[in-house]
């Protein structure tokens, strides 16, 4: 049995999530290839090689393939898809974009945000907003499926795999414009290993600059609920929750939050859990491993000058 994994990076690095769909390929069992479709991405191919327990590298490097369009990326996808019996993303923007395209044309269903590996055709995703879980099995000869990658351990970087060069060109008819990206000293947010996040409860934007102060002073990313994104006091690439980002950090801070379902579907695994809410019934503190019933405005200052 072999199994696909679409590489995630920027052309010039390999993201994080990669290794941990290679964690979930090889918890499925078999061998495990990455797919790596790029643009002069000499350091994705060497990093993406030395992940443990990969058997080989596929390397498409051409210009069509370097803005990561999903229509290019699957119909590359479905030219090797014969030799694969599971092909796996992360659940990102990539894969969420790319995958459904890929499990159309191969005339399969697709497995969307799978956490555990049951057996190679038996798998758990969570459902109404993480509150239930769904053990769901695929009788389709190709499994095609989207990793939420904090539920699994990235894999180490003790691998060897081979290279192997991919000739297909895409052609498709999509055409890239441009991107607007955003740029920040901060760890990306889906990859930090602590992440402050805010809540309504600040007040305004200018506000969040006394999280910011903090997360700088642990070195940890910004986010926020839906909430205080849609009142616009950051921009939405900071949501935290069911419609924005999953994470899993090794500490959450959340201040200013009351702890709605859709913002705890976002964050919930985090290995521990810290709420500063004034209001002592806000159903985050079931969820928190520390709770202070503070007022934020008093409580994050002292917290950042004790860092």
């Amino acid at each position: 049995m072999a199994i696909l994994v679409l590489a995630e990076h920027d052309n010039a690095s390999l993201k994080l999530d990669t290794a941990k769909v290679v964690a979930c390929a090889q918890a499925i069992g078999g061998d495990v290839d990455v797919l790596v479709a790029g643009h002069d991405c000499v350091a994705v191919v060497e990093a993406a090689q030395k992940l443990t327990g990969v058997r080989q590298v596929l390397v498409a490097d051409n210009a069509a393939y370097v803005n990561h369009l999903p229509d290019n990326l699957s119909e590359l996808i479905l030219d090797v898809a014969s030799d694969y019996e599971h092909i796996l993303a992360a659940a990102s923007s990539q894969g969420k974009d790319t995958l459904p395209r890929v499990s159309a044309l191969l005339d399969v269903a697709q497995l969307s945000e799978v956490i555990e590996v049951v057996s190679a055709d038996t798998f758990i995703r969570p459902i109404y907003a993480g509150n239930a879980l769904a053990t769901v099995q695929s009788l389709d000869d190709k499994k095609v499926m989207t990793v939420r990658t904090s539920a699994f351990d990235a894999v180490g970087n003790d691998g060897a795999a081979a290279a192997v060069a991919i000739e297909k060109v895409a052609d498709s008819l999509s055409q890239f414009i441009s991107q607007s990206l955003t740029k920040s000293a901060r760890p990306e947010l889906g990859a930090a290993s602590i992440v402050v996040s805010g809540g309504r409860g600040l007040g305004s934007g200018e506000n969040f600059a006394i999280l910011e102060q903090l997360a700088d002073k642990l070195g940890g990313a910004l986010g926020a609920s839906r909430a205080a994104v849609d009142a616009g006091f950051v921009p939405n690439d900071l949501q935290v929750g069911q419609t924005g980002k999953i994470v899993a950090p090794d500490l959450y801070i959340a201040v200013g939050i009351s702890g709605a379902i859709q913002h705890l579907a976002g964050m919930k695994d985090s290995k521990v859990i810290v709420a500063i809410n004034k209001d002592p019934e806000a159903p985050i503190f079931q969820v928190a491993d520390y709770g202070l019933e503070a007022d934020l405005f008093e409580a994050v200052p002292q917290l950042t000058e004790s860092v």
